[in-house]
């Protein structure tokens, strides 16, 4: 009887073996200090960069169906809120959310408002492709389930005060599920809709390293506000990293001139006139100011308002 029972015993433990639960597989998310390691910071921290971060959209052709909220843009949501917080983990960058755009377009005759913006960059975006399929391997005594979910984000990086477009990328994520079953035994996978987010994660994952370089290749820039008590006021404090004892640089931009061949306006080279140094902080939240005092050069006060301060 013990010589029927083996072979028995041997099957099981062979179909216990074949038979594997259910395993996702995403593209490698890019880890925050791998991030960090690819863009150009240095060893200090540095004063941080204002973005505003506008609402994606979706532009995929999912129009309809129950993974959409009410205004089919679950996953541009999504997208948004992943960059946001993959750029805010790095602690070189204050997020603005500006997502009602079109509100902005038509309190300034389509064109965006920098003093409504309140950022010299603005990241504008998108989902342009999403998909999902399901695939089954069906063998002898074996059958195994794939989930599979794409998605393709694109980012543009505009310049607020002449719309210019002056970054832009696309990456395309994947994530996928698999479950195996061998004679009818193993895991059976249901509708996975976590791949969903992990496709747009993994698409955001590529593009986030070339975002923050292209953030920290602009200068910090920042404006002079007025005087007081011999003391100049500028935007931004402590939240942007401007602590007393702050060296900083009053620069004066060039002039502006227009390409006649392409009716662009050019700024010509400008120069820095002085140096400052901040010496208390005031305000709260984006309305944040510091008063900094004259280390060496020259202040104009009637020129104030063409000054930008810049770090040294």
């Amino acid at each position: 009887m013990q010589r029927h029972l083996l072979p028995s015993l041997f099957m099981v433990l062979t179909i216990s073996a074949c038979t594997s639960a259910t395993k996702e597989q995403i593209n490698k998310p890019i880890s925050v200090p791998d991030q960090i390691a690819k863009t150009k910071l240095s060893s200090e921290q540095g004063l941080k960069r204002i973005v505003a971060i506008g609402r994606f959209s979706d532009e995929s052709k999912r129009q309809s169906g129950f993974l959409v909220d009410g205004n089919n843009n679950r996953l541009g949501k999504q997208a948004s809120d992943i960059l946001n917080a993959r750029l805010t983990q790095s602690g070189k960058f204050i997020l603005l959310e500006r997502s009602d755009l079109q509100l902005l377009k038509n309190e300034t005759n389509n064109k965006f408002d920098a003093s409504l913006i309140g950022a010299e960059y603005l990241l504008l975006g998108s989902v342009s492709e999403f998909g999902r399929e399901t695939v089954s391997e069906v063998g002898i005594f074996s059958r195994n389930k794939i989930q599979k979910a794409r998605a393709t984000v694109n980012v543009r990086l505009v310049n607020v005060a002449t719309s210019e477009i002056i970054y832009s990328e696309e990456a395309t994520g994947e994530a996928t599920s698999e479950a195996n079953q061998v004679f009818g035994v193993g895991e059976v996978a249901a509708f996975n809709t976590s791949l969903d987010d992990k496709a747009v994660s993994a698409a955001i994952s590529k593009l986030v390293a070339n975002i923050m370089n292209n953030l920290l290749d602009k200068p910090w820039k920042s404006y002079v506000l007025g005087v007081q008590d011999q003391q100049l006021i500028i935007a931004g404090g402590l939240n942007q990293g401007l602590t007393p004892g702050t060296m900083l640089s009053i620069y004066q931009p060039g002039k502006s001139v227009t390409n006649p061949q392409t009716g662009q306006s050019i700024e010509l080279p400008g120069r820095i006139i002085a140096t400052v140094k901040v010496a208390t902080n005031a305000g709260e939240g984006e309305s944040q100011i510091s008063f900094v005092d004259l280390v060496d050069g020259k202040i104009d006060e009637a020129l104030l308002t063409q000054y930008q301060v810049r770090e040294r």
